[in-house]
């Protein structure tokens, strides 16, 4: 599995798990903006990585939920902290009103990015 690729579907069902909702393969396929046959073949991808789990839903026995595994979570969680600690570095001479301000419009302009590319590859 492509490392972007990875940290995309382990970040969909990091969030979901986060907001207590449950994610599938559906759920992926809708946060990447991908068709379900790619997001099928993604999840399926992290699942023999060892990165996430099936789970049977217990309120629908025909769905099948994704977990993150400690694995996943250790590559997420390394994954995050390379990140801020770029962003650290790069801002680190910045007023605290500025990291602020660069905070906000930077996942501002991530949702928009989104929101007009979809995932890498498509726009």
């Amino acid at each position: 599995m492509p490392e972007g690729a990875a940290f995309d579907v382990l970040d969909v069902v990091d969030a979901a798990e986060e907001r207590g909702e449950p994610a599938g393969v559906r759920e992926v396929a809708d946060a990447l903006r991908v068709d379900q046959p790619r997001a099928s073949k993604l999840v399926a991808a992290a699942v023999e990585a060892g990165h996430l789990r099936r789970e049977a839903d217990q309120t629908d026995g025909r769905r099948t939920l994704l977990a993150v595994t400690p694995d996943g979570r250790e590559l997420l969680e390394a994954a995050h902290t390379f990140r801020r600690s770029v962003v650290a570095r790069v801002t680190r001479d910045w007023p605290a009103a500025e990291r602020a301000a660069f905070a906000r419009l930077f996942t501002r302009f991530m949702d928009d990015f989104g929101a007009v590319n979809g995932p890498a590859g498509e726009g």
